[in-house]
């Protein structure tokens, strides 16, 4: 994560309506001890082969073409495309964690799940990739079937598949791709692994699972949640087992344990972020 400064005179004059929130977001700055810089481990990392102006909190806030949540646009849909394994109940399981997780991480707005697609219902151009030899699905296609399936009180639709996605034939393969404009994204778990962008698998690995400082604080603005409030619901999330009964869409579904072994580290920085907010 990337090291910001908590000085007050940074932040832009922002409504009263957001003072509360620009408050706790200064607040949540005093964390920023626990925050290590991104490091480059070699010139293939994204970068160093992708340099971009960086984009501070007061840009971020002043663009007038950003996108914000309101009353009428304030859900998120995950389109899952193609197959997620054998069909089953524990496949279903692994789906509704993933919706509860995203529901956590963007705490404030509802995520809900669309029925599920076969790839052949999208119809969408496809390769076979000359080196792996895995099939791959064409990004701005799948792009344009997401259009088609916005619902509308989308706030934004995200597509998700296990197969493997290239943007254009002199691409090898990328791990996804997003229209902000239209507000819409797909993304291939086929290869692992947010924020930042990655070239490789094992950059991918390394990328926080949390938001950096700033970024925090251009969520927390634009859905206006209480970051401790947010905190909490992951902790919840990676603590408490979900059972049949505490799911609306499982109720009939056998009970699998929450795989959440590799989310210890983020917990425990959670509860120390958790801890220095009740101070």
């Amino acid at each position: 994560m990337m090291c910001v400064s908590s000085d007050l005179s940074l932040l832009p004059q922002v409504p009263s309506a957001y003072a509360s929130v620009v408050e706790q977001t200064a607040k949540a700055n005093q964390l920023t001890t626990m925050n290590s810089r991104l490091r480059l481990h070699s010139d293939s990392d994204w970068i160093s082969a992708h340099p971009v102006e960086h984009q501070d909190f007061e840009s971020f806030y002043r663009d007038p073409s950003r996108k914000t949540p309101n009353a009428s646009h304030n859900t998120i849909y995950i389109q899952t495309i193609g197959s997620f394994g054998e069909a089953g109940a524990q496949t279903d399981q692994c789906v509704e964690w993933l919706r509860e997780y995203c529901q956590a991480f963007f705490y404030g707005l509802s995520v809900k799940l669309l029925p599920a697609v076969t790839v052949a219902e999208t119809k969408c151009s496809f390769r076979v990739n000359s080196d792996s030899h895995n099939l791959q699905i064409l990004t701005d296609d799948l792009l344009q079937f997401l259009r088609s399936r916005k619902p509308a009180d989308a706030f934004c639709i995200v597509g998700i598949t296990m197969i493997d996605l290239y943007p254009k034939d002199s691409w090898n393969f990328v791990f996804g791709q997003a229209s902000l404009s239209n507000g819409m994204g797909v993304f291939s778990f086929s290869r692992s692994a947010p924020v930042q962008g990655s070239n490789h698998l094992e950059e991918s690995d390394r990328r926080p699972l949390d938001f950096c400082p700033v970024c925090l604080r251009k969520l927390q603005v634009a859905i206006g949640f209480k970051i401790a409030d947010r905190y909490k619901a992951l902790v919840h999330w990676m603590e408490v087992d979900q059972t049949p009964e505490e799911s609306s869409t499982c109720q009939s579904l056998l009970h699998f344990p929450k795989p959440t072994e590799a989310f210890q580290t983020s917990r425990l920085w959670l509860h120390r972020c958790l801890d220095i907010l009740r101070e």
